[in-house]
């Protein structure tokens, strides 16, 4: 299989992220209990050791504290684009715009996602941030 774009709301990552900008904790729902889960920032010296999780019940605790820390004010996506891989494989395009907490400034952010789901939810998780930029 060739990659392929896809509609967003056609895959579980892309009804994540959407639920996630739209601050909707429903898309716990489609998240694996046993969900590898981490994100990583490309050139960038913060700490991220604590930005990882092997369970949905632990992913519930990076989501709050990035939601404390890093997202006080939410998020607000910008652009979401899902490109298929092939058996289950998604690569992510996530734009968003938000205050970012930690540094007290209005930012935007481009990440990509790695990530696979199974039956409607996602099992693998791997976002790079490339990195932020002040917003216009």
């Amino acid at each position: 299989m060739q990659p392929a774009p896809v509609q967003t709301q056609d895959t579980a990552i892309g009804q994540v992220l959407t639920k996630f900008a739209a601050g909707d904790m429903s898309l716990f729902q489609q998240i694996a209990d046993d969900v590898d889960f981490r994100i990583d920032h490309f050139r960038d010296s913060a700490d991220t050791s604590w930005q990882q999780a092997s369970s949905r019940d632990a992913l519930m605790g990076v989501l709050g504290r990035l939601a404390q820390d890093v997202f006080p004010q939410g998020t607000r996506a910008l652009g979401i684009t899902c490109t298929a891989l092939g058996d289950g494989w998604h690569l992510t395009r996530f734009h968003q715009a938000f205050h970012y907490g930690l540094e007290q400034r209005d930012v935007t952010s481009l990440t990509y996602i790695l990530s696979h789901e199974a039956d409607g939810v996602v099992d693998y998780f791997r976002e790079t941030v490339t990195g932020i930029a002040d917003a216009l």
